[in-house]
């Protein structure tokens, strides 16, 4: 019996590009509020696919939507504060 151990650099080759740069998590950092307020909604939503939503599911999605919205408006407002790069100064 082969080793898959030894196959794997065939399978599977490693490429420095596959790794985001500290650049581009730095760029996601921001937006990880509304990422998460995001997933938590989606959360939310598959729970009530299966099933007819009760009083608690229909609060929970009230809430991760407003989390969802908060999170939109701070990082617009955080955006709209932040110089853009065609301003000449």
């Amino acid at each position: 019996m082969k080793s898959i151990a030894a196959l794997h650099a065939v399978v599977t080759p490693w490429s420095d590009g596959l790794e985001p740069t500290d650049a581009e998590l730095n760029a996601i950092e921001p937006e990880m509020p509304l990422i998460l307020a995001e997933r938590d909604l989606l959360d939310a939503e598959i729970m009530t696919l299966d099933r007819t939503p009760t009083e608690v599911d229909r609060q929970r999605l009230r809430r991760a939507r407003r989390r969802v919205l908060a999170a939109r408006t701070a990082l617009e407002n955080r955006a709209a504060h932040l110089p853009s790069s065609g301003d000449a100064a």
